[in-house]
């Protein structure tokens, strides 16, 4: 198995570990202090809120922050939405991929009985 497929089920495995705690019905930054204290308790490295800039042409157009990035390899991007995960919450993960240079980005949802786990891989 590959480094980063053990790294996101490491981190998988802390999002299901703040879902069995907590399960449905808080916002989302409840969900991510959650997630940091189990990322802390298995000795991962993040980064919360990492601001990237966006540039076509070479002029700002716009920025964006990431959820997360778990040891400088892979994308987290929390949501708490009731149902389905919107499609546009998964265009948001590619692009972030696409503009951070970062290969794998995981989409997790807390906002159902269970949670929701969608693994993308931009090459």
């Amino acid at each position: 198995m590959e480094d980063k497929d053990l790294l996101t089920e490491q981190i998988i495995n802390c999002c299901y570990k703040v879902h069995n705690e907590l399960g449905p019905g808080f916002k989302e930054r409840i969900y991510h202090n959650t997630l940091i204290l189990f990322l802390k308790e298995e000795g991962l490295e993040y980064e919360t809120e990492k601001r990237f800039e966006l540039n076509v042409k070479g002029e700002r157009v716009g920025s964006f922050k990431l959820d997360l990035i778990i040891e400088d390899k892979v994308i987290v991007e929390l949501k708490a939405v009731t149902g389905y995960i919107p499609e546009v919450f998964k265009y948001q993960v590619l692009s972030y991929l696409k503009v951070s240079g970062l290969h794998v980005g995981l989409l997790i949802n807390f906002g159902n009985k269970s949670c929701q786990v969608k693994r993308f891989v931009h090459k």
